[in-house]
């Protein structure tokens, strides 16, 4: 599925970098029109994103062996109880 893209007017665009900036970050894509054309895009950079999963999945990868095993029952019942 292809991410989510907003789009912007140039009056919207003219607003601080470090909030087109939080706007891409949140829709993942941000087109900038001209005359209805999309002349520019700013969007989320893809390798970070993978950088930051990659990390936390070596986070949980070391904490495999220390934390046990859980039945399915278990897990659904500590959900229904609030246990996070």
């Amino acid at each position: 599925m292809a991410p989510a893209m907003r789009e912007i007017h140039a009056s919207e665009a003219n607003a601080p970098a470090s909030q087109r900036l939080d706007a891409a970050e949140r829709a993942q894509s941000v087109a900038l029109p001209r005359r209805g054309r999309a002349i520019a895009r700013i969007a989320r950079d893809a390798r970070r994103r993978r950088a930051q999963i990659d990390a936390a999945i070596e986070i949980l990868d070391a904490l495999r062996p220390r934390a046990g095993t859980i039945t399915l029952d278990e897990l659904v019942s500590a959900r229904r109880a609030g246990c996070k």
